[in-house]
């Protein structure tokens, strides 16, 4: 089996977005309707998607470095997708959360499972859950609370504060049980 240079296997990765791209256009062209204004974000998931092959490609630390901006670039370009086709824009205010540190253990949990190296999983994991969380939370807080885009939800402010409460008890207990180890 012949290796190819990574700047060549950069090159072919390249030419076949450009491909996928140009095609999407003339078939939208031929249908009546405008690809890029329906799939401009796929113009920010495109780069994300050519950084994760490179990362897969490259293996080793340069792999694992280029999992990072893979998974961020995707995720932004996922989000853009989302408010492209809802026009909920102001979802930004706690978007960001799904970006980074969403988007970090993304890129790192599918670098691993691709790879087969649990370590990185295992480790994008609790990052990616970290960015869920703040989604959510935040989420809940701006729609729910002040009702960002549209009216506030009804009881929100009870589960949110309910929520911070539990959080605390997680944290206090995670606490007393990671003294009790180092004892």
């Amino acid at each position: 089996m012949e290796t190819r240079p990574l700047d060549q296997r950069g090159m072919m990765v390249l030419g076949v977005v450009l491909l996928a791209v140009g095609v999407l256009a003339l078939a939208g062209r031929s249908l009546g309707f405008d690809a890029f204004e329906i799939g401009w974000p796929l113009f920010v998931i495109g780069p994300g998607l050519v950084l994760f092959a490179l990362a897969v490609s490259a293996r080793g630390a340069a792999g694992s470095a280029l999992a990072i901006p893979a998974g961020i670039v995707t995720m932004v370009g996922l989000v853009l997708a989302f408010q492209n086709a809802t026009g909920l824009w102001a979802t930004w205010a706690y978007a960001w959360a799904l970006v980074a540190p969403g988007g970090v253990g993304l890129g790192l949990t599918a670098y691993g499972i691709v790879t087969g190296q649990r370590e990185f999983a295992r480790a994008g994991l609790p990052i990616l859950g970290v960015g869920l969380a703040l989604f959510l939370g935040f989420g809940l807080f701006f729609e729910g609370v002040l009702g960002l885009n549209g009216a506030a939800i009804a009881g929100a402010e009870t589960l949110l504060a309910g929520g911070i409460v539990v959080l605390g008890v997680v944290l206090l207990a995670g606490g007393f049980l990671g003294r009790g180890r180092a004892a």
